[in-house]
Parts: structure tokens; C-alpha cells; sequence
């Protein structure tokens, strides 16, 4: 069925497919931020095992949100891990030790890099592609982690 929204499919495809670059990148964080909860250890290991639950829980209504925007275009939204670690800018892999801090400062830095990505492409959804309702939406996800990220700051008094 044709998708007949306004937005030419040439320029869907280029949202499309930066959407799946996020989307991606939003599973990878979510799967850190869970191996984050699963395996913090430390003092402040009761406190930390709940922050980092809160943490997961609101970037797996991101991931879904992003993968629904992705279909809400016309497009189909990649979901497979394979799929996911070809297309994401972060890294699976972590040097941090398995406590707070080295969570907290790991996360932190995966928040700050697609907060840099989505700022990157508002003036292309908007201007560019002229789509609007993706540029709202990124910008909404913008703020989400924004607050995420000053969370994590605010926990290591940076």
C-alpha cells in the first residue's frame, strides 16, 4: 500500500534510513544500560540496580517509539541484533569496570553521541526532506536524553 503523506518516497527513504541508524544506536544503548543493571556491583549497588532500571525502561519506549516512526513513514524498521551492530555508531563493547562509575561515565558518553546525531539531522528531516513530524519527533527525543544524560552527570558530580 502506498504511503501517501506528503513526503515523496525518495525523501522517506533518506528519514528511513537515518531512523534506522538511531533506532539501532537506541537498542545498543538500551542493551549497555541493561548490562548495566545487571552486573553494577559496589556500595551503592541497591541504589545504582534501580537507577540503571529506570534507564532501560525509558529507552525501551525510545526504541519502540523510533521503530513505530519508521513504519508510521512507510518503511520497515530493522530488527535484528545482526541488523542493529552493522548500522549503530556506538560500540557494544565497554572498558569500564563493573561498578557505578564506570557505568555511569560509559553511558554517559553513549547518551551525549545521539543527542550529537539527532541535532545533526533536525534541519535535514525539517528543511531537507520536508518532514516536519520526523524533526518534531527527534527533537522530543533530544530532551529524553538530555535529562538522561544530566541524570548520569549529576550522579558523578561532573
Amino acid at each position: 500500500m502506498t504511503t501517501a503523506i506528503g513526503i515523496t518516497e525518495q525523501h522517506r527513504q533518506e528519514v528511513a534510513t537515518v531512523l534506522s541508524i538511531l533506532l539501532a544506536d537506541e537498542f545498543v544503548l538500551y542493551t549497555k544500560t541493561r548490562n548495566a543493571h545487571w552486573n553494577v556491583e559496589g556500595a551503592d549497588f541497591h541504589d545504582k540496580h534501580i537507577f540503571f532500571e529506570g534507564q532501560y525502561q525509558q529507552l525501551d519506549e525510545i526504541v519502540d517509539s523510533v521503530a513505530e516512526r519508521i513504519r508510521s513513514i512507510g518503511h520497515y524498521a530493522p530488527g535484528t541484533l545482526s541488523s542493529f551492530v552493522k548500522l549503530t555508531h556506538l560500540t557494544e563493547k565497554t572498558e569500564q569496570q563493573n561498578n557505578s562509575t564506570g557505568f555511569i561515565n560509559d553511558l554517559l558518553e553513549e547518551h551525549e553521541s545521539i543527542i550529537v546525531f539527532i541535532r545533526k539531522n533536525i534541519d535535514d528531516f525539517n528543511n531537507k526532506y520536508n518532514d516536519a513530524g520526523s524533526g518534531d519527533f527527534i527533537t522530543g527525543l533530544i530532551k529524553e536524553h538530555e535529562k538522561m544524560a544530566w541524570m548520569l552527570r549529576a550522579s558523578l558530580n561532573k
